[in-house]
């Protein structure tokens, strides 16, 4: 049975160690992932820094922890948690940060939707929320932790991919790519289905679970299940932090716009979730793709009949 070591281990995790600081650019997104696992006060901490970056560069650990009514140990936690060995770099790549908006400041919009926007309106904040999660999610996404996940699934024997919900559809969507490339994948729907399957896998498998949370118990349980058959697994949350990392060898984190009453999360994080799994299908297809170029065109071949059905019964309808 493998340790459940992996949510303190891997690439995934801030810890300030190892791996190089996140880039300026992929602040932001670090900020707005982390902020909702933080602590009350070194939330405040983030929200600083991330709101205000030319303000917060030009102070003092001792003058942020002042204007955010914190400690300097708390400042320095933030920092480390953000992915920053210390406040200095932290400093250092909020300078880079105010540089950047300064030199292309991105379009002043809100993106709170009201009960009677303009449909022009709802449709130009949702089109910029969608491009700021995909761009979040792209700047903070661990591409090693990418790379060993892509590695699992391209020699994985069978793969389940187990959500629940709009994250329950993003399952459904990895799993049609991967067969449609020759490889054998399931999506359980149903929660008892997921864990009895669980129990029938093994090294060379590949578990992987798919909740923004991290905390939905009918994901993690068919997780967990794998995780001590032996299989390796994989999570895409948007919580590094949360209980479905403890039983992840690997950790993919997604970036969500802010919720508001008409646009609940499931929305935002199934955007970023569609980008990981493309993601992941294309990083397959590319490792497998002496039998996945076949089997996609044998696919479209079987299907090719359908579609010309479809448009010759549209045709008639015309005439």
């Amino acid at each position: 049975m493998k340790e459940t070591f992996a949510h303190v281990s891997g690439g995934h995790r801030a810890t300030g160690g190892g791996s190089a600081p996140p880039a300026p650019a992929a602040l932001a997104a670090k900020v707005r992932t982390l902020a909702p696992s933080m602590t009350r006060s070194m939330q405040r901490v983030a929200e600083a820094v991330a709101g205000d970056p030319a303000g917060c560069a030009a102070l003092t650990v001792t003058g942020l922890a002042e204007l955010t009514g914190t400690s300097e140990a708390t400042v320095v936690r933030t920092a480390r948690l953000l992915g920053y060995p210390g406040y200095r770099d932290l400093r250092l790549a909020l300078a880079g940060l105010a540089a950047q908006q300064q030199s292309g400041r991105a379009p002043a919009i809100t993106t709170d939707i009201a009960v009677d926007d303009p449909i022009a309106d709802v449709v130009a904040k949702l089109a910029y929320d969608e491009q700021q999660t995909l761009a979040d999610t792209a700047a903070g996404l661990d591409t090693v932790q990418l790379g060993a996940a892509v590695a699992a699934l391209a020699a994985a024997r069978r793969t389940d991919v187990y959500g629940i919900g709009a994250s329950g559809l993003v399952a459904q969507d990895l799993t049609q790519k991967m067969l449609r490339i020759g490889l054998i994948a399931h999506a359980p729907g149903d929660t008892h289905l997921a864990v009895t399957n669980a129990v029938q896998l093994r090294a060379g498998d590949v578990a992987l679970a798919i909740t923004h949370s991290g905390s939905t118990g009918d994901v993690i349980e068919p997780l967990r299940v794998a995780f001590e058959r032996g299989a390796t697994t994989i999570a895409i949350t948007g919580r590094p932090d949360s209980p479905v990392t403890q039983y992840a060898d690997h950790v993919l984190t997604t970036s969500t716009a802010r919720e508001s009453e008409l646009r609940p999360a499931a929305m935002s994080s199934r955007t970023s979730q569609l980008l990981v799994v493309d993601c992941l299908f294309v990083g397959v297809a590319q490792r497998t793709y002496e039998s996945a170029a076949p089997a996609l065109a044998a696919s479209y071949e079987a299907l090719a009949h359908r579609h010309g059905a479809l448009r010759a019964g549209a045709g008639d309808r015309r005439s």
